[in-house]
């Protein structure tokens, strides 16, 4: 017997089909040709007008020095890895805490009261105060009661601020991505036999925090550049030991130095952020539409 051929094996687009791709593809490579010629007119007067101003010379000797930048790229590398250490711990036990008070706050448990209203005034103070105050409240308060137990680094303390204030965010973050599941899921887990909590944690947590991924990684980044925010206090953070090395030649390479390591961090993660998010979204499945465009 032969070999049966389906029907899709054999077929091919129509004339009209191949004109409409090819079009398509024309429209497509014309778009890119007209992004890349603005993008160079735009770069190119960028240039122009800096390289002919009159202090150019002297900003590029005090912002741009090469030399300067590999003297003191190793002290500012060192000072971004407590950066990235604070970030690290920080968005950990943000995001874990910060998952719990939106539980708690959206809890409708009685006995659960206190902790309700407790949780609205943390999330409310500390998504009111500006970061840069809580800081200062922290990194000098705490020291000023003298308690043993209690770490007075400028690393932990810096850190604890950060905590203080990125947990609040993400508890609403996490508080907007549970109500968001509609009720008639917790109401299907209810009539399999599942408790309050277990509805809780089988089947609202896991839709909840699908929902809010894309901002909760957005807040991630911001996060990361806020880090930053400790050498106020005196950790010898990049920021920091960039401040250091500009006393007393005033040449402000470090200062460039510490903000291309810090964007060496925050770029990808914001380009994976923004790809997470077409993904999840409808942008992302129009993009797969021949012809489709973004929905606005």
């Amino acid at each position: 017997m032969g070999e049966m051929t389906s029907p899709v094996d054999d077929w091919t687009p129509s004339a009209r089909a191949r004109a409409r791709t090819e079009f398509r593809r024309a429209q497509h490579r014309r778009a890119l040709l007209v992004a890349l010629v603005a993008t160079l007119l735009v770069l190119a007067v960028v240039v122009l007008v800096v390289t002919t101003a009159p202090g150019w010379d002297r900003a590029r000797e005090a912002f741009f020095s090469p030399q300067r930048a590999v003297e003191v790229l190793p002290e500012v590398a060192a000072g971004l890895w407590l950066n990235f250490r604070v970030w690290v711990v920080a968005s950990v036990v943000g995001l874990v805490v910060g998952l719990l008070l939106a539980v708690v706050r959206t809890s409708r448990i009685p006995a659960l009261f206190p902790l309700r209203m407790l949780t609205v005034a943390y999330v409310d103070v500390f998504r009111g105060v500006p970061l840069l105050l809580v800081l200062l409240l922290v990194g000098f308060g705490l020291p000023a009661l003298r308690l043993s137990w209690l770490p007075v680094s400028a690393a932990f303390l810096g850190g604890l601020a950060i905590v203080l204030t990125y947990t609040a965010y993400f508890a609403e973050i996490f508080r907007a991505g549970i109500e968001s599941v509609h009720p008639s899921q917790v109401s299907a887990a209810r009539s399999l036999g599942l408790n309050r909590g277990q509805a809780t944690r089988l089947v609202v947590l896991p839709q909840a925090v699908r929902n809010v991924t894309a901002p909760a990684a957005s807040m991630l980044v911001s996060l990361q550049k806020d880090s930053g925010l400790i050498s106020i206090l005196g950790a010898v953070d990049a920021i920091r030991a960039a401040q250091i090395a500009t006393t007393g030649d005033y040449n402000f390479t470090p200062y460039v130095v510490a903000g291309v390591l810090f964007l060496l961090i925050s770029i990808p993660l914001t380009r994976l952020v923004d790809a997470w998010s077409a993904r999840q979204g409808w942008r992302g499945e129009l993009r797969r539409l021949p012809g489709a465009g973004v929905l606005r």
